[in-house]
């Protein structure tokens, strides 16, 4: 009998393909025709979909291996190019990126190691998945925030807000993963 978590068609694994799917249609109207509205569109449901595959994974029993790689590569895909995006436009400036481009190259390598000696990747923590909620919710607000309409003037303190603290967030649980690379790297490698 096959192991449910080897299943590949599922609800939530649609929706993160689809959010994958949409990481160049945001970038295209982002960048290209500078469609910001259509963009923020496609941002915000990003961040639907993220939070509804999760709970949809666990509501209908549909967690798999391969929605624990997905969504975590959506995530870091959709941060990757919106602030990369944000940069080109002016949005953020290149440290904010720098910074959190760092985070995830540190982690990574990290990841890499651990999987060559036969682990498995990192146990997604609560404050990562606030980490990255946060930055999540700061990019749309920030895209947004955009001009000098009623509305942009309201939505830049909490994209401010929000960029501060999921960058925070996000840099908190790079040590936190850290700390689990060096503890794992601390245990003598299996011979089997």
């Amino acid at each position: 009998m096959r192991d449910p978590a080897d299943r590949l068609l599922t609800i939530p694994n649609l929706l993160s393909v689809l959010r994958l799917a949409g990481v160049p249609l945001f970038l295209y109207l982002l960048l290209v025709p500078k469609e910001d509205g259509w963009a923020l569109l496609v941002l915000v449901a990003a961040g639907l979909s993220d939070w509804l595959d999760g709970k949809l994974a666990r509501w209908l029993d549909q967690t798999s291996r391969l929605g624990t790689l997905l969504d975590p590569a959506a995530d870091r895909l959709y941060v990757f190019s919106t602030l990369l995006a944000f940069v080109v436009r002016d949005i953020i400036p290149v440290w904010i990126a720098a910074v959190l481009v760092a985070r995830e190259l540190v982690v990574g390598i990290c990841l890499l190691i651990l999987r060559r000696r036969g682990y498995g990747p990192f146990e997604v923590t609560y404050l990562g998945k606030a980490a990255t909620f946060n930055l999540l919710y700061a990019f749309p607000l920030l895209l947004l925030a955009q001009g000098d309409s009623g509305w942009a003037q309201a939505a830049k303190p909490f994209a401010y807000a929000f960029i501060a603290w999921g960058g925070a967030l996000y840099l908190w649980s790079a040590l936190l993963y850290v700390y689990q690379f060096f503890l794992a790297m601390r245990r003598p490698v299996s011979s089997t």
